[in-house]
């Protein structure tokens, strides 16, 4: 009954503080872990300006201007002839064709072996 007593005089919770030794790593973790966040951004950012330079930039911004411009100003193009139609089509019956047939597994696992 003892024990009892003095588990309500404590406030009837079994609840613990929270160390503040305990918060203090995880907090240090978050700060380096956002570090290393931001320096990946960095590096990402610097490889992508290196790898276009200004010059390209501005060609690539010159072509999506045009693409939006263009067909605003042209006049309407007659349409392609019946045969060019036929074309995609084509290519996308080929390439079926190819994603379903079989082929000879041997001869290609034969040099893995």
């Amino acid at each position: 009954m003892a024990g009892r007593i003095g588990a309500m005089e404590g406030g009837g919770s079994t609840r613990q503080r929270r160390n503040p030794v305990l918060v203090r790593p995880n907090a240090a973790k978050r700060h380096l872990q956002q570090q290393q966040l931001e320096a990946d951004f960095n590096d990402k950012k610097v490889i992508a300006s290196t790898y276009f330079s200004i010059g390209a930039f501005i060609v690539l911004a010159c072509l999506a201007v045009s693409l939006l411009i263009l067909p605003l100003v042209l006049p309407p193009l007659p349409p392609p002839p019946s045969m060019l139609l036929w074309l995609p089509v084509c290519l996308l019956i080929l390439l079926i064709v190819l994603a379903f047939m079989p082929t000879d597994v041997r001869s290609m696992a034969s040099s893995y072996l």
